[in-house]
């Protein structure tokens, strides 16, 4: 497959109350034309300043990217004029973000938002703007869809603004679609169709997706490839019908037990991970999830650990992993 994006050793840091915090910690991965990846963890684990580091969305200060590179068709974003990666946001690249409440400017009609885009990134003019924009939001299942351009954010549902946001990302039909957590606000019937549009979408687009989110249980049938991130690093890495068949970093095997289900030994009281995450403003020498894990040993604490490849295409970041690869699938 051809390649569309190569992130190597991405570093981003935030000056806060004098304290260094270490939110994006060497990550690397990659992502080829028409895949989906899906970045998962526990809040606070670096998912949204990663992608947002690659947007150059990071503002400086208090935040700033350290190092890395980001190839996107053969350019690197981290080094990419700002002028050059304005535009490219929204017209390669486009972001759908977590809280549809508060991404839409509350006193522009909907679409003004939507066709101004459109005309910057497409070179389009005012009428075929409006038109490209009606398209769109049909295309996202928005009813009376061209009457409704004249509305404002407040006289739509959240899962309506949601659709409105989706319609605003891919009007320029963008090579990849970033997703950060944008089911998070939702009930959960809306986050099944939100869920179910951005896949058929991608579908008909052919475009490449990184999915944001906490809930390994929603990315389980809609991605290629996961990346478990803890601590301001990825620990794991593999496709998803590896990942779920056999964990091989505990903290992805402690996410798993914590899915709710219906049957079996967890039918009951849930599995919750003990401990605290790490505070990523101290120093961590070894292994990050160590003091939350019923397996670490004396070198998890004190020494780092790179990403090892334990099978074609699977990765992860601990001492014990083939030891955990031997125990099996997590029970069920």
């Amino acid at each position: 497959m051809t390649r569309l994006l190569e992130v190597r050793d991405l570093v981003t840091r935030f000056r806060s109350d004098g304290a260094i915090v270490q939110a994006v910690r060497g990550v690397s991965f990659d992502l080829d034309v028409g895949q989906t990846l899906a970045i998962v963890g526990e809040s606070g684990s670096g998912k949204s300043v990663t992608v947002m580091s690659l947007m150059g969305l990071v503002r400086d200060p208090p935040g700033h990217v350290e190092g890395g590179q980001a190839m996107f068709l053969g350019s690197d974003l981290l080094r990419m004029p700002p002028d050059a990666l304005r535009r490219l946001r929204g017209k390669e690249i486009a972001m759908i973000f977590q809280d549809p409440m508060t991404s839409l400017n509350p006193v522009l009609p909907i679409g003004l938002q939507l066709t101004e885009q459109i005309e910057e990134h497409l070179r389009l003019g005012r009428k075929a703007s409006h038109e490209r924009a009606v398209e769109m939001l049909e295309l996202v299942g928005l009813p009376r869809a061209r009457e409704r351009m004249r509305d404002f954010a407040f006289q739509f549902s959240g899962g309506q603004r949601q659709r409105i946001m989706i319609a605003m990302a891919l009007s320029c039909e963008p090579r990849l679609l970033i997703a950060d957590e944008p089911t998070t606000a939702l009930d959960v019937t809306i986050q099944g169709q939100i869920v179910e549009l951005v896949r058929s979408l991608q579908a008909k687009l052919g475009m490449a997706v990184i999915w944001i989110s906490h809930n390994l249980a929603l990315v389980a049938g809609m991605v290629d490839q996961v990346a478990v991130m803890y601590g301001g690093q990825i620990v794991e890495m593999a496709s998803v019908d590896d990942l779920y068949e056999l964990p091989r970093h505990p903290y992805t095997r402690a996410l798993l037990r914590s899915i709710p289900s219906p049957v079996g030994r967890r039918q009951g009281r849930l599995a919750a991970i003990g401990g605290m995450p790490p505070d990523l403003r101290q120093p961590i020498v070894g292994c990050a999830f160590a003091p939350r894990c019923a397996h670490a040993l004396e070198a998890c604490r004190l020494m780092p650990q790179s990403l090892d490849a334990l099978a074609p295409g699977h990765v992860a970041r601990c001492w014990r992993a083939r030891d955990l690869a031997a125990a099996g699938a997590v029970p069920a």
